[in-house]
């Protein structure tokens, strides 16, 4: 019997290196939407400010317009934001379920190689105690990043 803390993989220093390798991409790919949200939301933040200090001295029609503006704004940052996640959502399961399945065969080739015939996860399980002679992470992640080094490429969308 082992324990593993699961967890542990997604150490950016010392976990699975590939996670981390995919997680950049995954980032990178979804950076323009994120820069496109922030800019949403700093316009919107402008124009509420516009329409706060304004609205006793302005034009009734203007600061109406504005507020038009504004309630469109939003309807379109929630919707973009939505599509965003939604999208950010699925690709990361694409993207990640290949390294999900790789790590279920390493663990399973490792426990073999050690004789081990079952690995608790206590990142997912409440362990009360575990003696450190049972707890493997270090040496799986170990094992698991001389295989399976970081720079494996990731399909596009």
């Amino acid at each position: 019997m082992a324990m593993i803390y699961s967890d542990a993989f997604l150490d950016p220093k010392t976990g699975i290196a590939r996670f981390n390798s995919l997680l950049g991409t995954l980032n990178r790919e979804f950076q323009p939407r994120q820069a496109e949200l922030q800019a949403m939301q700093t316009k919107i933040g402008t124009l509420t400010k516009e329409i706060e200090d304004t609205q006793n001295v302005a034009d009734p029609n203007t600061i109406r317009q504005k507020r038009d503006q504004l309630t469109q704004l939003n309807t379109e940052f929630k919707r973009k934001g939505e599509d965003a996640e939604a999208a950010y959502t699925k690709r990361r399961q694409e993207i990640f379920l290949p390294l999900q399945q790789d790590i279920g065969k390493a663990l399973e080739a490792f426990a073999k190689a050690r004789g081990i015939t079952v690995i608790v996860d206590g990142s997912q399980v409440p362990v009360v105690y575990a003696a450190d002679s049972i707890d493997i992470p270090r040496a799986f992640i170990t094992d698991f990043n001389s295989k399976n080094p970081a720079t494996a490429s990731v399909t596009q969308p």
